[in-house]
């Protein structure tokens, strides 16, 4: 990648097989949504994001666009900016045109290949600004370059509704991490989407051409591939609903037929209807992730939201 040094910490299938099993073995079937993730993954859910029915993205394009140098302001000049989950890093470029002499960029993602694309791309878009790319799973403990600790004023990035995918008690966790990260004078910068009419988000998660139903499959497609599964894909069907219990959008993939999958020696049975739970996506009101953030050591500074109150982004500070 043009003189780039990738830091890879991926991890080894070997160590996702073992969480699948364990997954697929659990009272309700589940899969980590970052498997989501691979290269196709990663491809349909950019479509996903153009969608008619998909509002996150352009409502955060919108509060971006209208705020974006009001943000880069609060994030500070000479800073470090640390983004988790960075894809194809579209709206880091908006904060990267505003921000004042930024001393690094860390984009963090699992998918090496939109990793590198991404990373490309925006060095060839700012070609003074040193990048420093992470290939892992940033949602468990990780070593940043070394570069960052000594890069002044650490702030970080989380975009898109992501964090709604953590249930409440891990998001806490995940928050705290950052802050450790971000310790002592840094800040962080985040999309949380916001509680609406569940029509809205039925559409969202169910959109009319098939696209996140693909996505979803993929992900049995992905196991085959790298985990030797024989999973039939035809057999599986995607089914998305709000759950407005939990306040949260639940993605699962529903057996077609009572059938057993091979899985490395593991054997999974499937009843008829049976499903696999691949991702949640909660929403919040903007009072319920102040209690939230709070409870991970930060303050919220500023809340900044689109004109239909659709979509969040939102400063914290560390408390």
């Amino acid at each position: 990648m043009n003189g780039i040094s990738l830091h890879d910490l991926a991890p080894e299938a070997a160590a996702s097989l073992d969480e699948v099993v364990r997954g697929l073995h659990s009272p309700q079937k589940e899969l980590p949504c970052k498997l989501l993730y691979d290269e196709r993954g990663s491809e349909l859910f950019e479509q996903i994001t153009a969608l008619d029915e998909y509002y996150p993205t352009r409502a955060e394009m919108r509060i971006m666009r209208a705020a974006g140098a009001e943000m880069a302001a609060r994030l500070g000049a000479e800073s470090v900016l640390i983004e988790y989950g960075s894809g194809s890093s579209t709206k880091t470029r908006i904060l990267l045109q505003h921000l004042e002499r930024p001393t690094g960029y860390v984009p963090i993602d699992i998918s090496r290949e939109q990793l590198e694309r991404s990373t490309q791309s925006l060095s060839e878009a700012f070609p003074e600004l040193r990048v420093m790319p992470v290939c892992a799973d940033y949602t468990g403990s990780l070593e940043l370059p070394r570069m960052v600790g000594r890069a002044g004023r650490r702030v970080a990035y989380y975009p898109g509704s992501t964090i709604g995918n953590f249930v409440p008690e891990d998001a806490r966790r995940f928050l705290a991490r950052i802050a450790e990260v971000c310790a002592p004078t840094g800040g962080l910068l985040i999309g949380v989407d916001l509680k609406k009419d569940p029509l809205m988000l039925h559409r969202a998660y169910n959109d009319a051409l098939g696209v996140t139903a693909a996505f979803n499959l993929n992900v049995l497609r992905r196991l085959n591939r790298e985990l030797g599964a024989n999973f039939a894909l035809d057999q599986f069907r995607h089914y998305a609903f709000y759950n407005p219990v939990f306040a949260r959008v639940e993605m699962h993939l529903v057996s077609l037929s009572e059938q057993v999958v091979r899985l490395g020696r593991a054997s999974i049975h499937f009843d008829r209807g049976e499903s696999i739970w691949t991702e949640a996506s909660y929403k919040y009101t903007l009072s319920d992730f102040a209690q939230l953030a709070a409870r991970a050591g930060w303050r919220v500074a500023q809340v900044w939201t689109d004109d239909r109150t659709l979509f969040s982004v939102q400063y914290l500070v560390l408390s």
